[in-house]
């Protein structure tokens, strides 16, 4: 993943497991902070890099651009992606785009949330009837 340094522009690669840490920029040292908005999946294999590379749970949206309910909660999954900063990483996977990965996980109804840690699936609910404050408590429940 790459990151760009708030202070100096400089664009930082990030590796997967550090994507939760926070870092400092390779040109400047100024302090690149822990990832606090959702990343948006362009590839099967980006996914599967972040979900098993991560060493914090990963909560997925599976939404579409043509789902009203998904465009109504994708404000809660950005404020849940922002306070969960350090604490879990938030995906957002384009079932139009990424159809492969909405079948692997058997998704029938969008929006539709996943959680993994480790590797592996945790949860799976979907709905749009979520607020951020409840995905962020089901994101860091004990497992």
């Amino acid at each position: 993943m790459r990151r760009t340094c708030s202070e100096c522009n400089a664009v930082n690669r990030i590796p997967v497991r550090h994507l939760a840490d926070t870092g400092k920029c390779g040109r400047c040292s100024a302090a690149l902070p822990p990832q606090g908005s959702p990343i948006d999946i362009n590839s099967a294999a980006q996914f599967d890099d972040i979900v098993t590379g991560a060493r914090v749970p990963v909560l997925v949206d599976f939404w579409a651009a043509w789902c009203g309910p998904c465009r109504m909660v994708a404000p809660e999954v950005k404020k849940a992606a922002s306070n969960l900063a350090g604490k879990a990483l938030v995906l957002k996977v384009d079932t139009d785009a990424l159809g492969d990965l909405a079948q692997r996980y058997q998704i029938q109804s969008i929006p539709n949330f996943v959680l993994f840690s480790g590797g592996r699936l945790l949860r799976q609910r979907a709905g749009a009837a979520i607020d951020h404050r409840q995905l962020e408590r089901w994101a860091v429940a004990p497992q």
